[in-house]
């Protein structure tokens, strides 16, 4: 290397050297974020980001309960006061069978009708199981008076020669929807069961009758969700005719009803198949920017979600982040894990507080800083785009703690969803938009049955004979 010789080449070379040094540090403090994002993105799991836990892969930890839900000093197990579901003696056996030895040990016959029982032990069991044919016959005869010729019709539901009725057609599309069963297994099971084929075709065709009989009974599950003081919105990717599409939710304890549309955002929202632009009530979600284009209602953020985001920034050493998460278990516990509020006087020094940890992040946050070329917004961490969303969207966020109705997670979207993703790792994928549509109609029926505790395949055969699910009971 030539050292310079002259005062002015010294002063030119350290200028350089600053400036190369300049620039170093700015690449340095590039590859730092970028590894720090990576390093993020590789440690993300089903604790601490939006991942399911399917994906946590070997790592994945038995099933849970998550730590703000969890009550301290119980034992695992069913609780005092839990109702069990352990068989029953009944007081109608179809069948008695009596035991008792033929002859007693000097050789005298023994008489049955002199014995009294002694103890009874009950073994419930299946039957063979066969189809039921009932035939349909057609009579005709003329009148002894007038001679005029009549003949009988036969019912509107027997088309056919030969068919199958109400109760098999329950059967298929409750195995073949809610147990997600594929249309051959469905077959082989009827064939084991019945010892008949059942053809592919008679499976999909009953899902489509199913389909068409069950609109009514949507209409109806939508009007009561359109009732209910608080309902949660969810949404999860679907796999149809090759291409993404959403599978939307809008559920409550009782009632479920989903649908099926190839975009997530605003424009599925407002569509005439969503509930919200007519939902006036509170709207529970995972804080989903369209969820907030709709005014008419008021929001509550999922606790469940922040939680997650506040714990994967408590990994990266962020302080704040610690304080904002112990501060939102604290409201939780105050507010009976979020099923009722905290007392009136103390909301304005949870408030207080609120502001007082906000302000504190926001110093210790890194401002959002422009990119190289300086086009486009500010890039912000993750940190301080949680924080934008903390202040923004502050009610929504406190919600919980303040109204007895709003729940702190959104776990009944995301339950009621769950099936789906089973669905789709059966099927791969949907052939048909139509196949999608039917699956989220019967899913929703069934959903909503099974919260009501009534028999999922009576509801289905009544839908079959035309009659709209809770026609004459009290939805609540």
């Amino acid at each position: 290397m030539n050292f310079p010789t002259t005062l002015s080449e010294c002063h030119a070379l350290l200028t350089a050297q600053q400036e190369q040094l300049a620039a170093q540090s700015v690449q340095i403090a590039y590859l730092v974020a970028k590894v720090a994002e990576l390093e993020a993105r590789l440690n993300k799991n089903s604790g601490n980001s939006d991942q399911p836990p399917s994906s946590d892969g070997l790592s994945k930890k038995p099933a849970i309960r998550p730590a703000f839900e969890r009550k301290k000093g119980r034992k695992s197990g069913g609780q005092p006061g839990h109702k069990g579901k352990t068989l029953e003696i009944s007081a109608t056996p179809d069948h008695t069978q009596s035991h008792l030895p033929s002859h007693c040990e000097c050789g005298q016959a023994l008489d049955k009708s002199a014995a009294r029982v002694l103890a009874i032990r009950q073994v419930f069991d299946l039957p063979d199981p066969k189809l039921e044919i009932t035939e349909h016959q057609q009579l005709g005869c003329a009148c002894h008076e007038c001679g005029r010729y009549h003949q009988g019709t036969f019912p509107a539901s027997v088309v056919a020669r030969t068919q199958y009725g109400s109760g098999v057609k329950a059967m298929v599309v409750l195995l073949n929807t809610w147990f997600k069963l594929p249309l051959k297994k469905i077959q082989t099971l009827f064939g084991d069961f019945y010892g008949y084929g059942i053809n592919e075709s008679t499976i999909v065709k009953a899902t489509g009758l199913c389909y068409d009989q069950l609109e009514a009974s949507e209409e109806g599950i939508k009007k009561s969700l359109l009732k209910s003081v608080a309902a949660h919105f969810d949404e999860t990717g679907m796999r149809v005719v090759g291409k993404l599409h959403w599978l939307h939710a809008c559920c409550t304890t009782l009632f479920t009803y989903l649908f099926i549309h190839a975009k997530r955002g605003t424009e599925a929202l407002e569509d005439r198949a969503s509930i919200l632009p007519n939902f006036k009530q509170w709207a529970i979600h995972d804080c989903w920017t369209s969820y907030f284009k709709f005014t008419d209602c008021s929001h509550g953020i999922c606790g469940a979600h922040v939680l997650r985001e506040l714990k994967a920034l408590e990994e990266q050493k962020v302080e704040w982040a610690s304080w904002f998460r112990k501060y939102l278990l604290s409201l939780y516990r105050m507010s009976g894990q979020g099923k009722g509020r905290i007392p009136a006087e103390k909301k304005q020094k949870a408030l207080r507080l609120f502001e007082r940890i906000w302000s504190d992040a926001d110093e210790m946050e890194p401002q959002p800083v422009k990119s190289k070329s300086g086009r486009g917004r500010p890039k912000g961490t993750k940190g301080r785009n949680l924080l934008i969303r903390f202040k923004k969207h502050q009610s929504a966020l406190l919600a919980f703690a303040f109204e007895a109705h709003v729940p702190f997670t959104n776990n009944q979207a995301e339950r009621d969803l769950r099936p789906a993703k089973t669905k789709q790792k059966v099927a791969g994928s949907f052939r048909a938009l139509e196949g999608a549509k039917r699956f989220a109609r019967i899913q929703g029926f069934v959903s909503t049955t099974r919260k009501h505790q009534l028999n999922v395949f009576q509801q289905l055969k009544r839908a079959f004979e035309g009659q709209t699910f809770l026609t004459d009971q009290n939805t609540g």
